[in-house]
């Protein structure tokens, strides 16, 4: 009997709890369920970017044109649209973007806003031509231009790296040898600047702003015709045709022409603020008996940073004299031998743009 009381004890136990358990489990079980159909996952074919203000109002654009017209008028810009003709092999994993038609599209742009702003243009190319790599230095050279500009789109080492995607511009050299020229990567940080911000790029992880020298691809010869170019020039990597995103902006040429107005402003940028002038003054400059005595003008619409100011004979730095109320340089040496030599001067203004290239090359008999 006792045994009997137990086990209907036990059934209702059983029949009154258990049962509320497992409703528990199944009903969290159900949202489940129905959680798990309500995400769907769906490709975007969507193409993002940002239209700058000051380009999408005819206005503003024209207003910055004319803001930046003053610092144009009289210089000489050559563009080098990268790649084309018989070299057409950069292009993205489906081929639907062809690296050389992109820089194109992007340099004819630029040309048009350079010319707006009252320069005088020069292009290695204008359609889709073949022109060696040594020959746009050469062209470069002969033009007479003050500037240099090589527009290129970029890949990645690997074929199978297919995310990576940032903006870069590069200039000739390292802060450490002697060809470097510090007013290129005045241009470039200017360029990489505004072009980054309107594509809407990072600068990438190797560079905190963006420049990079091109010592860092090539080891001590960098790109050709950033080492072959004797006028200030950089290299711009506008972005990595290989990444799936922008390959799609890439062939919308609202999107090229965003792309060359980045690169008219950053140079714009660059020229507002002032680039220094280096003169020789031969009126009491002489040398004789190997005594060297040289004098030279340097002068900005601002004013000369001292401490920016370097001067190198032969390639090794010597001392000078600087008055910056008269904005006179007095170089002098005693133990000058015949033969050819050399004289570098470099001098930045104080918002940090320096005077281009200045080598003055003199013959001692």
């Amino acid at each position: 009997m006792k045994k009997c009381l137990l086990c209907l004890f036990a059934v209702v136990l059983i029949v009154g709890c258990a049962p509320q358990k497992e409703i528990v489990i199944e009903t969290k079980k159900e949202i489940v369920e129905v959680e798990k159909k309500v995400y769907i996952t769906k490709d975007c074919d969507c193409v993002k970017y940002e239209i700058p203000p000051d380009w999408k109002d005819e206005v503003k654009k024209l207003e910055k044109i004319n803001k930046f017209a003053p610092y144009f008028i009289g210089k000489t810009i050559f563009i080098d649209p990268g790649h084309g003709g018989s070299d057409r092999r950069g292009k993205s994993k489906d081929g639907s973007v062809v690296e050389a038609d992109v820089n194109l599209r992007v340099a004819l742009y630029l040309r048009n806003y350079f010319k707006a702003a009252g320069a005088t243009v020069i292009m290695s190319r204008e359609a889709d031509s073949t022109v060696d790599l040594k020959y746009r230095s050469v062209l470069a050279n002969n033009s007479g231009a003050d500037f240099f500009i090589s527009i290129h789109h970029n890949a990645p080492g690997s074929s199978s790296e297919y995310w990576t995607n940032f903006t870069s511009t590069f200039y000739h050299a390292t802060e450490t040898d002697y060809e470097f020229e510090h007013c290129e990567r005045d241009m470039a940080k200017y360029v990489q600047r505004d072009l980054a911000y309107v594509m809407g790029n990072p600068n990438g992880l190797g560079s905190f702003d963006g420049t990079y020298s091109d010592y860092n691809i090539y080891p001590k010869e960098g790109f050709s015709v950033l080492r072959r170019t004797e006028i200030p020039s950089i290299l711009v990597e506008c972005s990595f045709f290989t990444n799936p995103s922008e390959q799609q902006r890439l062939n919308i040429e609202e999107f090229n022409d965003i792309q060359a107005w980045g690169i008219f402003r950053g140079f714009g940028r660059y020229l507002s603020q002032g680039i220094p002038t280096i003169t020789f003054i031969e009126d009491g400059s002489k040398l004789s008996n190997g005594n060297l005595k040289f004098k030279y003008l340097l002068e900005d619409n601002g004013s000369i940073d001292q401490k920016s100011i370097e001067v190198y004979l032969d390639q090794k730095e010597i001392e000078f004299t600087f008055s910056s109320k008269e904005g006179l340089l007095l170089i002098t040496n005693e133990n000058i031998k015949k033969g050819e030599h050399e004289i570098k001067i470099v001098a930045a203004n104080k918002n940090g743009n320096h005077a281009l290239p200045f080598i003055q090359k003199f013959i001692y008999k």
